[in-house]
This record gives structure tokens, sequence and C-alpha cells, in this order.
């Protein structure tokens, strides 16, 4: 398995990447109100992202066919944007990727269209939590186990499930590297995590039950069960004592007014 550690220089080129996929979230973060469709945010995201000296790192990736995943409610990921508009109580999560300098960006984060029942709202609570649980251990000497535990057992004793078939992974030159980053895991086991290493830990947190069904689009991913699914997700390094976050959620937070 090719690992491909990163030089200080590369590093700074992916966050550039990274900050610029932040940027873009923040910009939707503006848009998403009632009434306007998933296309909308598709064709906004797109503008802003080539206005910015980029190219969108989603469009045309393995034949996926927009530059943004926008997954509501029921769908856990992989959600192709669509004249469906949003209605108020919606979860939004967005996953958006770009290619700049050489490097790709990629960063996900969970959105509400106006307000959302009370487990809902801890759902996202929750999910956003584990994110940080998992980059807590995303450092020198810890492994890939040690991050999909945090992520897990924190899931999982707020009464919520974990997906399995969808992973983080390391990223670069490519927006998929090894190693996989699973959102589930053993202390201690798993691929070693060493300097300057850069993965993309991405929880996807269930409301209800773990499973997930593939849509006839060949892309959408939704709760078997239908019930709600959140998702974030950070680029990282892995440094000594603790992860450098490339991605960022304060600008985000910041035009939500949080």
């Amino acid at each position: 398995m090719m690992i491909f550690i990163k030089t200080e220089e590369e590093i700074e080129l992916m966050r550039e990447s990274n900050l610029l996929v932040s940027k873009t979230h923040a910009m939707l973060a503006r848009e998403i109100k009632e009434g306007v469709s998933t296309n909308r945010l598709d064709v906004l995201a797109e503008q802003f992202i080539r206005d910015h000296g980029a190219v969108p790192g989603f469009l045309n990736y393995n034949g996926y066919p927009k530059s943004l995943c926008v997954s509501v409610n029921d769908v856990v990921v992989h959600g192709i944007p669509s004249d469906y508009l949003l209605q108020y109580g919606d979860l939004v999560s967005i996953d958006c990727g770009v290619y700049k300098n050489g490097f790709h960006g990629d960063s996900a984060f969970t959105f509400t269209v106006g307000v959302v029942n009370d487990e809902v709202k801890k759902l996202i609570d929750v999910t956003r939590q584990a994110l940080y649980l998992g980059i807590e251990q995303a450092k020198v000497g810890n492994r890939i186990g040690d991050i999909g535990f945090a992520i897990q057992n924190h899931a999982e004793k707020n009464g919520f499930s974990v997906v399995r078939e969808l992973v983080g992974h390391g990223i670069g030159r490519s927006l998929h590297e090894k190693p996989e980053v699973p959102n589930y895991g053993r202390k201690g086991q798993g691929v070693k995590l060493t300097s300057n290493m850069v993965i993309a830990i991405e929880p996807m947190i269930n409301l209800g039950r773990k499973n997930v069904i593939q849509m006839k689009d060949g892309w959408t991913i939704r709760t078997s069960d239908r019930k709600p699914s959140a998702h974030f997700e950070h680029t990282v390094v892995i440094r000594k004592d603790k992860a450098d976050i490339l991605s960022n959620f304060d600008i985000i937070d910041r035009e939500l007014g949080n």
C-alpha cells in the first residue's frame, strides 16, 4: 500500500485548496434557504471555485455529473444536485472538493434549512463532535483504528449508528489516496500514522440503523430506514502532538452566525 507523505511545500498548497473549499461552504451558507434548488447551489459553487482559479474536484470524477454532493435528509452522501427545492426543516449535507495547484481539497458540512427538531439537532452536534474526537487521535504514533474508535464510541454512546460502507481517505494529488480511514474500529489497529500524512476524516452518522442502500442512479446513498444522516469532514495533516486541520469551519460558522 503506497501512502504519499507530503512535503511542507505541498502541505501549504493543500492548505490553499482546502481553504477554498471552506470558503465555498461559507458562500453556500448564505444561499441555503427554503425554495432554493440543490442545482442552484451546485451552479453557484462551480462558479465560485472557478472564479478563484481552481476547478471543482468532484465534477466528472469517475463520471460524477456535478460539482457538489448535496445530500438531503435521509441521503447519507453522493446526493446529485437536482431541481429539488429545499424545504423548511431539511437537513442538508454538502460535500465539496476543489483541485488547485496540483492538489485536492475536500471537506463536508451539514446545514439546516430553518429549524430542525431536537433529535436531528443532536445528530448534527454529535456528528461534528465525533469528527473532532477523531481528529484528536490523528497524530504521529497512533493508528487508523484509534480515529475510528473515537468516532464510533461517541456516536454509539449517544444512540446513533456509524455507516460502514463509506470511509475517509488519504488525499493529495489524487482525491482518494491510501489509507482508508473508517469511522469505526479498534484502538491500536490499522495503519500507523506518520508525520506529514494527509487524510480526510469524515464521519457519516445515522439517526437510525447503520444500513444504507444505493439508488439506481449509481451514486445516491440513502439510509435503509429512511431516517436522517449527518456528515462532517476535515482534511488534516498528521503531526507529532496534534493534527493540523487544513479546512476551516470557523468561516462557515461566522456566516451562519454561530
